[in-house]
């Protein structure tokens, strides 16, 4: 498994098609808090929770102007469906040739799905959170706090 990058450092840029194909890049979304949550499948019951905590809290995420960005290797179409199914109001990425999950220590040689991580990513496109070790039941107030606390710093 390759390491997850180092907070302070700065996020690599990257461009991904969406649950619509349409391509997106990190560099869009400069000037806004981001987090960008990788997951290992569409619809298993843990990546299913964690969205779906994730929707369920998207207003204090939005009323911040904090952007949510979940990736994980499945094609746009599943992505779509996913969506869908649980009317997730924020953008899937789809990590087909896992390019993006090397660069973020989330890619596993060994197992066919992205590690479970989720990288908060600063206005300024710099890494100020790692949480290596999600817990799908925690998750969204836990990003909260960190970005909190990384406003309260600056």
């Amino acid at each position: 498994m390759n390491k997850p990058l180092a907070v302070g450092s700065i996020a690599p840029d990257f461009s991904l098609p969406d649950q619509e194909k349409k391509v997106r890049s990190l560099k869009e979304f400069r000037g806004s808090y981001v987090v960008l949550y990788f997951y290992p499948k569409d619809e298993t019951p843990g990546c299913t929770q964690e969205a779906c905590q994730l929707r369920d809290d998207f207003s204090a995420f939005t009323e911040q102007g904090i952007v949510i960005l979940g990736v994980s290797y499945d094609s746009p179409a599943s992505h779509k469906a996913f969506k869908e199914n649980h009317l997730l109001p924020f953008t899937l990425l789809s990590d087909s040739d896992k390019t993006v999950a090397k660069k973020y220590g989330a890619y596993r040689w060994f197992i066919p799905f992205a590690r479970r991580i989720t990288y908060v990513i600063d206005p300024q496109g710099v890494i100020c959170a790692v949480i290596p070790n999600v817990d799908v039941s925690t998750h969204a107030s836990q990003i909260l706090a960190l970005i909190e606390q990384d406003k309260k710093k600056n």
